[in-house]
């Protein structure tokens, strides 16, 4: 792919957003490609990776601040990774052509950014209600949570190997519901290092599909890279709402646009 220096913007901005919020890698990254004139499936192969390697330098940091409940990712990756290679191999599988695999895409890129948007809109209210609720059977140590925890799994290894989007903040507020009583830095530690695994498997996965630009993935690095550095310093400066609510705003805007 031929050097556009707009690639490396999007990279950085995408990348500051998701230093300061720790929310929209996926969900911003994707239809940004899209709207660049990458197809589909080229997007969401490129997407995963640019993910996987964002977020390698993230465990780094959580894992010194101890900020990874390991056994979570565990049991979130049981479910996610077999999902994620049962996905591809559908998508291998459905002997249909490029343009009918890019509908499909699309029109799963449509709903899992509305679904992103509505769990960023309205994460705090559903934090509150989550702990409300933290006296019953799921959040103590349990077989009912663990298989609860495989099962969103599951859940986000079909979504994320579609789409690309939902590791981040389709992933945390589920795990909110779970585990209401573990710390926010823990829950979005232990997100970020189960999203690793996952996008990396879905990401070789659509490369060995030919659904993958190198090009365009080191222009995406070049500027998310140092975005996402700088972005983590000024994290906690800039009112999070305003940035949270204006990010679920786009979303919702765009998903809709690919929907209907």
């Amino acid at each position: 792919m031929d050097f556009q220096f707009g690639l490396v913007i999007a990279g950085l901005l995408v990348g500051f957003i998701v230093g300061m919020t720790g929310v929209g890698g996926g969900s911003l990254m994707t239809p940004i490609l899209l709207w660049f004139g990458i197809p589909p499936t080229t997007a969401v192969g490129t997407d995963l990776l640019y993910a996987a390697f964002t977020k390698m330098g993230g465990i780094y940091v959580h894992h010194k601040k101890q900020n990874i409940n390991w056994s979570i990712t565990g049991w979130l990756s049981l479910g996610s990774v077999p999902a994620a290679l049962l996905t591809l191999w559908i998508l291998h599988s459905i002997k249909t052509d490029v343009t009918a695999l890019n509908d499909i895409i699309k029109y799963g890129l449509g709903w899992a950014l509305i679904l992103t948007s509505i769990a960023v809109l309205f994460k705090k209210k559903l934090m509150i209600l989550s702990q409300k609720h933290a006296g019953n059977k799921f959040h103590s140590e349990s077989k009912t949570r663990n298989l609860l925890t495989v099962a969103i799994g599951i859940l986000l290894g079909a979504t994320v190997t579609l789409t690309s989007i939902g590791a981040g903040a389709l992933g945390t507020v589920t795990l909110f519901f779970l585990y209401p009583l573990l710390a926010t830095p823990r829950l979005v530690g232990t997100e970020i290092a189960h999203a690793v695994p996952l996008t990396l498997v879905a990401g070789l996965g659509h490369a060995s599909m030919g659904n993958l630009d190198l090009g365009l993935l080191g222009q995406l690095l070049l500027g998310s890279l140092p975005g996402i550095y700088f972005g983590s310093m000024l994290s906690g400066k800039v009112p999070d709402l305003f940035l949270r609510n204006a990010i679920a705003i786009m979303l919702f805007m765009v998903g809709y646009k690919l929907l209907f």
